[in-house]
């Protein structure tokens, strides 16, 4: 009598290089190269796509202070999924019920805000990896993505991410046992809310004397224990600066922020040039 089902010896497939995933964002460190990031703050599958198609290095979901949530974030990370980006996550707190989540929703990295000790850098990391490094639950639910079945567990703990933020002064008062951290494979300065907590004005693009010592202190910390750090930027300028001052990951802008300045932009010149019609 015929079989129906498959055979065995057929649908059985040997884990290759293509099976396992494969980090851009790892790739452009090994190589020397800073990343450019994105940045979504628009809960939108097609302002993803369209963002994912600019020539960013990787795009990050911001679900701390963007209008995105989990639904938002798997639209726009299956958006991005026909393009060269590397999907990651900037999750709300360091708890691990999200972090877990966004992992198994296809985040390749996870940028974890206000984690401010040692302590909590270690959560963070063990949130994030699976036994024996860390607690996180199995359940890949879009593991498929990264090729064949039962092979993202094998590489997901060196291929994923963490991204702790440094953004106040008691982060900075424990960075070098932040960094220490085995399991951290970058870190990620949030300037507005690091001049907040130091007195000064929020601001992205920093230019006080004593910050710029901070800034200079962290990348030569990372860069002693081979690891990378990156920063948000106001636009291509900052990120210039950023990139000069040795930081390995920049962001510009996000979404919503791009969208408004090029209509301004658009628009302001519209006038100008109507000769007062408009």
């Amino acid at each position: 009598m015929h079989d129906p089902r498959p055979n065995q010896a057929t649908t059985i497939k040997t884990e290759t290089e293509n099976d396992r995933m494969a980090n851009k964002v790892k790739e452009i460190w090994a190589a020397g190269k800073v990343v450019v990031n994105g940045w979504l703050a628009i809960p939108s599958g097609f302002s993803a796509e369209v963002m994912a198609q600019c020539g960013f290095d990787s795009v990050t979901v911001d679900m701390q202070h963007g209008v995105q949530d989990y639904q938002s974030m798997i639209q726009c990370f299956q958006a991005m999924q026909a393009h060269p980006v590397t999907p990651m996550v900037r999750v709300p707190w360091n708890e691990p019920g999200i972090i877990g989540k966004v992992l198994d929703g296809g985040a390749y990295g996870v940028i974890c805000p206000m984690i401010n000790t040692k302590e909590e850098a270690e959560r963070f990391v063990q949130y994030a990896k699976y036994p024996p490094r860390g607690t996180r639950s199995n359940g890949p639910i879009r593991a498929m993505m990264y090729g064949s079945a039962g092979t993202y567990q094998q590489t997901a703990n060196e291929e994923t991410l963490c991204i702790p933020m440094i953004e106040t002064k008691t982060a900075i008062e424990n960075l070098e046992a932040i960094l220490d951290v085995k399991g951290i494979a970058g870190v990620y300065i949030g300037p507005s809310d690091l001049g907040f907590s130091y007195g000064l004005h929020p601001t992205l693009d920093r230019t006080e004397p004593e910050i710029i010592k901070i800034y200079e202190r962290i990348v030569k910390e990372c860069d002693k224990r081979g690891i990378f750090p990156g920063i948000h930027c106001s636009g291509a300028a900052g990120a210039a600066l950023a990139i000069e001052r040795g930081f390995k990951l920049v962001t510009i802008m996000n979404d919503s922020g791009l969208l408004a300045m090029s209509a301004k932009s658009h628009i302001a010149e519209t006038r100008k040039n109507s000769g007062g019609k408009a």
